[in-house]
């Protein structure tokens, strides 16, 4: 029962980090890269659609990313979309693609993706927290229903906050190297 409890946690708080990997890349660093819009939601005929599935991207250089949708009826959703995202750049449409040329990384701004960065992971460690929350509850829970003995539940929290420091130490690793990675000049 612990067993299955831990490894079920282990398995989320992976997945946890990927995520926080997926975040971290949509953060730019350097060179313009259709990455950088992996999150951005359209709102394409009512329902919350991903950018990558609405347009095909380009970059002709290192600075702009061009934008072509499949339906050019989503033009105007998919500025908007751009305009709002945490990216900061300002979309140019020219009615048959979007041009979005990227600002030049100055050292505000580098600071500016920085804290982003720094919620973000802020984020993730919160949602590793939560699952050892809810793994401590089910074995304080079974604990409580006699299904196995308090030495093997004390066992298990300590198995289980070596897991939340392993996956909470990764997520600052991760952190670390995309703050040196954005300050990098």
């Amino acid at each position: 029962m612990i067993e299955e409890t831990l490894a079920d946690t282990a398995d989320k708080m992976d997945r946890t980090i990927e995520a926080a990997k997926e975040d971290f890349a949509t953060i730019r660093t350097g060179r313009a890269n259709p990455g950088l819009y992996a999150k951005v939601m359209v709102d394409y005929y009512g329902s919350m659609t991903p950018l990558q599935q609405l347009a095909q991207f380009a970059t002709p250089d290192a600075r702009t990313i061009l934008i072509t949708p499949f339906d050019v009826s989503a033009m105007r959703e998919i500025e908007k979309a751009l305009s709002d995202s945490e990216v900061g750049a300002n979309p140019s449409n020219d009615g048959k693609q979007i041009r979005v040329t990227l600002p030049e990384l100055t050292e505000e701004r580098r600071k500016e993706y920085v804290k982003i960065v720094k919620g973000k992971a802020e984020d993730h460690k919160i949602a590793t927290r939560n699952h050892r929350r809810k793994a401590k509850d089910a074995i304080d829970k079974a604990v409580k229903d006699g299904e196995i003995g308090e030495d093997d539940g004390a066992r298990g929290e300590k198995e289980l906050d070596a897991i939340t420091k392993k996956h909470v130490d990764a997520i600052d690793d991760l952190l670390k190297r995309k703050e040196a990675e954005l300050l990098e000049v």
